[in-house]
């Protein structure tokens, strides 16, 4: 089963947000507005902007479970996401990645170790997951891992035609 056969809506509500991903790179972070981590957001739109034009997409997944750091509306996150940090790139409903309520999305993507290993739980907000066109977990980087570092950016590259 590909990734990208997961149901989810977008943060305005339209449903099956990431099939209009299929064949597409995508680099899915869990996201959260009121976080140390959240001027991640800035490389993330540079990021889905450098890369767009060849079949890549940012998707962010609002959630709240770490610190409360995601409290706002659906509305409230757009706003800020836009005003704040020109975000143009997709965002799914507001989910839950761990616990007993996780999304199904999440339950497939947790399985995949990062660089050191690092497998299950998501351990904090702006998680990072290169999925393959074909809907497969290439990587997974730790939340502090920079959208922008060089192992990230390779990563992509390898995933895009040339």
């Amino acid at each position: 089963m590909s990734i990208y056969d997961n149901k989810i809506e977008s943060l305005q509500g339209q449903p099956d947000l990431l099939g209009g991903l299929a064949g597409k790179a995508a680099l899915f972070v869990n996201v959260a507005s009121k976080c140390g981590l959240t001027p991640q957001y800035t490389a993330l739109e540079q990021i889905h902007e450098q890369f767009s034009g060849k079949g890549f997409s940012v998707v962010g997944f609002p959630c709240n479970q770490f610190g409360a750091q995601e409290p706002g509306s659906a509305e409230e996150i757009e706003t800020f996401c836009s005003t704040s940090y020109g975000v143009t790139f997709p965002m799914s409903e507001k989910i839950d990645v761990n616990g007993e309520s996780k999304h199904p999305l999440y339950a497939a993507l947790e399985a995949t170790a990062d660089a050191e290993g690092h497998s299950g739980d998501i351990r904090w907000n702006f998680e990072k997951f290169l999925i393959g066109p074909d809907g497969t977990v290439a990587a997974r980087f730790s939340p502090m891992t920079a959208p922008d570092d060089p192992a990230v950016l390779e990563a992509i590259e390898a995933l895009l035609p040339t």
